[in-house]
């Protein structure tokens, strides 16, 4: 009878800690910590040594001063054209010395890190091509590029890790080699190995719905330049309604991937072509910051407190703190109204509702 009474008492607690654990949240399940949104700026240089000039310390610390709590140190490698498979560093690559400065003046002023390793084209075919086309049209091709691929991002993971990174990015908007799921688990296996933080993938905003390896990754990335509207003259809530669409979209599809959704990538340039080609380089013509304020009111009124959103890092900041201003038709939100929008949000607080992030 101690016997069978041993057993009922067990049978009864196995049974009340299923019950229990199946009653629990499923992010407890996926052991994720409540944290308020990632509150990011990509951080950008095309110079050898400008990261770790006394220009950038005092530019870093007017981000600290914003709300900033996430700088994306963004580092630009090249290949030759969108079939090479040699990826190279130029005069226009931060040295190694340099972005160890970054990361570490970054860490003093109380900001954690991105890293975020990009591949350019030297030969972009008069615009033609860009980084997304980056790919082989044979299987010797691929298996060259992807050689020389593990080896440029382990080397920035081996880097993430000794600098006590907190998010790595494995990839950056290559659309076409993104296809090739089995070598991107590969390589997302060979990081874990050396790399103990968070890891995302940047893909487009066209592209993040076609990526069979978001499993193996702490976030879904995209850089989002969605196209809002097409009014020539949108108003706020032009630009708002362009938002929940893709809000919508992003939400009902995350369901299914159950991961939080980091903005890796976003920004405005202060031209009329914005709200509708965002990704688009501003060329000539008078500067409008005003549409680029909307853009950036816009989403911070429709997506930020979202449950799924798990931050955003603005395109971007230069080393230069007095970058920017009225007549720059530019990306930055450097002394323009948008700075002040975000300044106003990143140090406002988080999400009303904070979705459970892994960490």
């Amino acid at each position: 009878m101690a016997f069978s009474r041993d057993i009922f008492s067990r049978s009864i607690c196995i049974v009340l800690s299923l019950v229990i654990l199946f009653s629990l949240p499923e992010k407890v399940h996926s052991e994720l910590s409540l944290l308020p949104p990632q509150k990011g700026m990509c951080y950008v240089t095309w110079d050898k040594d400008q990261f770790a000039s006394k220009y950038s310390d005092e530019s870093l610390a007017k981000l600290a001063s914003m709300g900033v709590e996430y700088v994306s140190v963004c580092i630009t490698h090249y290949q030759e054209k969108y079939d090479s498979t040699k990826i190279i560093e130029t005069e226009r690559t931060p040295s190694k010395k340099s972005i160890k400065h970054v990361i570490g003046k970054s860490h003093e002023l109380g900001m954690n890190i991105m890293m975020k390793p990009h591949i350019d084209l030297i030969d972009k075919g008069d615009g033609t091509y860009w980084r997304a086309d980056i790919g082989s049209a044979t299987e010797k091709g691929w298996t060259k590029w992807f050689e020389e691929y593990r080896k440029f991002i382990l080397a920035y993971a081996v880097m993430a890790e000794k600098m006590d990174v907190e998010v790595f990015c494995v990839g950056t908007e290559l659309s076409f080699a993104s296809q090739r799921t089995d070598e991107w688990k590969s390589i997302i296996s060979e990081i874990r190995k050396v790399y103990s933080g968070k890891l995302v993938y940047a893909a487009n905003w066209d592209n993040f719905k076609n990526i069979d390896f978001w499993q193996d990754l702490d976030y879904v990335g995209i850089d989002a330049y969605f196209p809002l509207t097409y009014s020539t003259n949108p108003s706020l809530e032009d630009l708002k309604n362009g938002w929940r669409k893709w809000k919508n979209e992003i939400g009902a599809w995350r369901s299914a991937v159950d991961k939080p959704v980091l903005f890796t990538e976003i920004g405005y340039a202060c031209t009329p072509e914005a709200p509708y080609s965002p990704w688009k380089v501003a060329s000539s013509g008078n500067a409008d910051t005003n549409i680029q304020a909307l853009c950036y009111k816009a989403f911070f009124e429709v997506i930020w407190n979202e449950p799924w959103f798990a931050g955003v890092y603005w395109w971007k900041w230069d080393t230069n703190v007095r970058s920017g201003g009225r007549y720059n038709r530019q990306f930055t939100p450097q002394n323009k109204p948008a700075q002040k929008i975000i300044e106003a949000h990143y140090k406002g607080g988080g999400h009303d509702n904070v979705y459970a992030r892994a960490r």
